[in-house]
Order: structure tokens, then C-alpha cells, then sequence
């Protein structure tokens, strides 16, 4: 065996484990689906024991989400401090990563499985979603502490209208469409942007 599996509590658990089980989830995810894969499918193609994913994740939810995750970590965009150019950067990178990984079927999914296992949307949106409008939001923030959003701006509405378009392109058939991300943007910061008086603009 390559790295050495320790058994002993409280020693450093192998971090080349780590990720050779979470490529091997996204990678199945991406061919099988979440209802066809299963964890041994998982320690099969990871070279590893099914016990050995059991100590790190509790179940097949909770392995995917860390796994979605932690690709979500590796890729997020550093910031600018351009507006436009961050928001954008972020959508593109969530557009990418949806892609990469099939995550539209994974969200539909989740919501077939509400009912059935509902920790599994608890942990898409935990470990997903909300970071990712974490990222949107705090962009929007910065941009009005700069004075170039309204004081006043709906911050949490702004990232939904952001985000909107990706699904809405999907669902109708338009997934993938160039320049999408810039459009959004552009519309949504164009209704976020302070209202000047008329008085001075009439001068």
C-alpha cells in the first residue's frame, strides 16, 4: 500500500485518502448520478476500504456535499476589487462547477429526496449554496462600502437575481449561453446604483 492507514485515535489521518475519496465521488457522481452511486462504488475506485470513508463521513450525503465542497474551495476566484469583474468571476466559477460535476440533476435530486432524506438538501445548501452567496454578498458589500451600490440595496434579493439566470437558461433550453453571466451582472448593477438628484443632473 502507498500511504499507511492509522488506527490509532488521535494520529493525522491520510490527507492523499482524503482526496483520492472525494475525486472518486465526484467522478461517479458525474457518470452514475447520486441514486447510482454507492459508497462502494466510491472506496472501489479510491483504492480504499468502505470503513475507511465511514470514519470521515457519516454517510453518502454527507461524503458528496464535502466532496462538492471542497471543489467549491479549490476554485473560488480571488478578489479584484472590481465589481463587475468579481461578480462575474463567481458566477462563472459556479456555472463551471454545476457543470463539471452534473449539479443540476444533483439539485434535482435533492429535491426528489426532500422527503425522503432531507439532510441531504440541508447539506447541498450548507456546503454549496450558501457560501456561494456568501461570495456574491460579499462582493455586493464591498461595493457599497465603495458608494457604488445604494445604501439602501436588497443585498440578498441582488444574489438571487444574480444566480436566477443560470437556472432559468437551464430549465428553457438556453444552458450555456455566452455572455450570460455579464448580462446578469450588468442588469443587476444597474439597478443597484445610487440615485443622483435631478436637480444636479438637470444643471
Amino acid at each position: 500500500m502507498g500511504d499507511t492507514e492509522t488506527r490509532s485515535a488521535g494520529r493525522p489521518r491520510s490527507a492523499e485518502k482524503d482526496a483520492a475519496i472525494l475525486q472518486a465521488a465526484l467522478e461517479l457522481l458525474a457518470s452514475h448520478g447520486y441514486t447510482r452511486m454507492s459508497l462502494s462504488q466510491v472506496a472501489a475506485a479510491a483504492q480504499v476500504s468502505k470503513s475507511t470513508i465511514h470514519l470521515r463521513w457519516k454517510t453518502k450525503a454527507d461524503l458528496l456535499t464535502a466532496a462538492l465542497a471542497a471543489l467549491r474551495m479549490a476554485d473560488a476566484p480571488p478578489a479584484s476589487g472590481d465589481t463587475r469583474a468579481d461578480l462575474v468571476a463567481i458566477l462563472k466559477d459556479f456555472a463551471a462547477t454545476v457543470e463539471r460535476v452534473r449539479g443540476m440533476a444533483l439539485i434535482g435530486t435533492c429535491l426528489a429526496e426532500e422527503a425522503h432524506t432531507p439532510e441531504l438538501l440541508a447539506l447541498l445548501r450548507e456546503r454549496t449554496v450558501l457560501p456561494r452567496r456568501t461570495l456574491l454578498r460579499e462582493a455586493l458589500e464591498q461595493a457599497r462600502d465603495r458608494e457604488e451600490i445604494r445604501e439602501d440595496a436588497d443585498l440578498e434579493a441582488a444574489v438571487s437575481s444574480l444566480l436566477g439566470p443560470f437556472y432559468a437558461d437551464y430549465i428553457a433550453g438556453r444552458g450555456g449561453r455566452i455572455g450570460w453571466a455579464e448580462a446578469a451582472v450588468d442588469l443587476v448593477l444597474a439597478g443597484l446604483r445610487p440615485t443622483r438628484s435631478r436637480n444636479l443632473d438637470d444643471r
